[in-house]
């Protein structure tokens, strides 16, 4: 072969390559930030016996979590509580607790997975809650919500995070009804019954956060003085926008977030990591969703944003946490000195989607406004699962003064 042409294949060669792995990275890209998807921590079980109270599963990490679940699959979803230890079973199962079975049948051989999104229904199916099915007018269209009405005029408006739909919050909607709260609790762009993210994938609260402005504004106009923001996840992180750049931010009382995603980059890595995507596409896969998804763009955060940093603006590694923590970035979101509100955090060192220590910093940092509550033993967004009486405990104590 000519010197030339072996060039030109070579060349070819390279660029074939290179163009296979843009494809890659981009696909890896829509796998983690596909709207409702399944969190990829939460495995497959089989059921390997049931009774009326005990439930037998594949011995798995995820199937020995302490604590409460929804286990869910085709057309069945049940309620589990903790493993029981002197229960009779196999080697290779772990037997829980039974509570109910909300749909469908469990049965041997089912094909089930562990999720924080323990109820399914609305409230009433749930918990048998009084409710009123809303339209709240957002930016793309109208937003499907549950309003369960309460006695107070401070509401409590909630938004779920990756891997599940607004049937999430119900996990503590009776407490919540119990003290009075009114909750708004909403779908947004990309769930069932709203509508569509223009482009078809998540942002991780870049743009949803309008949707729960929307709320906001809804919660207003039917009658509450203060709100506050209550969200798992990059609901979590909605919740902080919102606190930031809506026009009605000064009716928000307080702030409670479950799991914030805070750096952006870290949660792409460890969703495409967690979908099987090779290590040397990974940086990619986070290359396509700042592209794909406009993250970490200055001023693509919609009204209001002033074009503020924001994490992972910085490029690099570690830029996120630095945005997070506002060392030397101007003021953006996640910067301590722009947080104006009480705020509880609830986050574990177990999360694997969303870095903790950040949390554990912002803390640190505003002393004066965040509260944090740790749990351990707890996967993503499911704080309130791992141990649900310390969690509304520690919501108790937040709330109490904002009542």
């Amino acid at each position: 072969m000519r010197p030339r042409t072996a060039a030109a294949v070579a060349a070819t060669t390279v660029l074939g390559a290179a163009a296979a792995a843009v494809a890659a990275g981009r696909h890896a890209c829509d796998n983690a930030l596909k709207p409702s998807r399944p969190l990829p921590s939460d495995p497959r079980l089989t059921v390997h016996a049931t009774t009326a109270d005990e439930v037998a599963l594949t011995r798995a990490l995820a199937s020995q979590r302490p604590g409460t679940y929804g286990l869910t699959g085709r057309d069945t979803h049940a309620v589990v509580g903790p493993v029981l230890g002197g229960a009779s079973h196999s080697a290779d199962t772990v037997v829980r607790r039974l509570v109910r079975v909300q749909r469908g049948h469990l049965r041997p051989g089912s094909r089930m997975r562990l999720t924080p999104q323990v109820y399914v229904g609305d409230p009433g199916e749930a918990h048998g809650l009084d409710h009123e099915d809303v339209e709240v007018p957002g930016e793309l269209g109208t937003l499907p919500g549950w309003l369960v009405p309460g006695g107070r005029d401070t509401w409590v408006v909630t938004a779920h995070g990756l891997g599940t739909t607004r049937e999430h919050p119900m996990v503590v909607m009776p407490f919540l009804h119990d003290r009075q709260f009114p909750v708004l609790d909403i779908a947004y762009r990309g769930d069932p019954g709203a509508p569509r993210s223009p482009d078809g994938v998540g942002h991780l609260g870049d743009t949803e956060w309008r949707d729960l402005d929307a709320a906001l504004r809804f919660a207003v106009r039917s009658g509450a003085r203060r709100v506050v923001l209550y969200g798992w996840s990059t609901g979590a992180t909605m919740a902080l926008r919102t606190a930031a750049d809506s026009a009605l931010r000064h009716r928000i009382s307080g702030l409670v977030l479950d799991s914030p995603v805070l750096d952006w980059r870290t949660t792409v890595r460890a969703l495409a990591a967690a979908h099987r995507t090779p290590g040397p596409l990974l940086p990619l896969a986070v290359r396509a969703a700042q592209g794909r998804a406009g993250l970490g763009d200055a001023g693509r955060g919609g009204p209001g944003h002033g074009g503020r940093a924001r994490p992972g603006n910085g490029g690099g590694a570690g830029a996120g946490e630095r945005a997070a923590l506002g060392s030397g970035s101007r003021s953006g979101a996640w910067d301590p000195a722009g947080l104006s509100v009480p705020t509880l955090i609830v986050h574990g060192p177990d999360d694997r989607l969303a870095p903790w220590d950040i949390s554990s910093r912002l803390a640190e940092a505003r002393p004066d406004l965040v509260s944090l509550h740790v749990v351990r033993h707890a996967p993503h967004a499911a704080m309130w699962n791992a141990d649900p009486e310390g969690y509304e405990e520690a919501l108790r104590r937040f709330l109490t003064p904002l009542m």
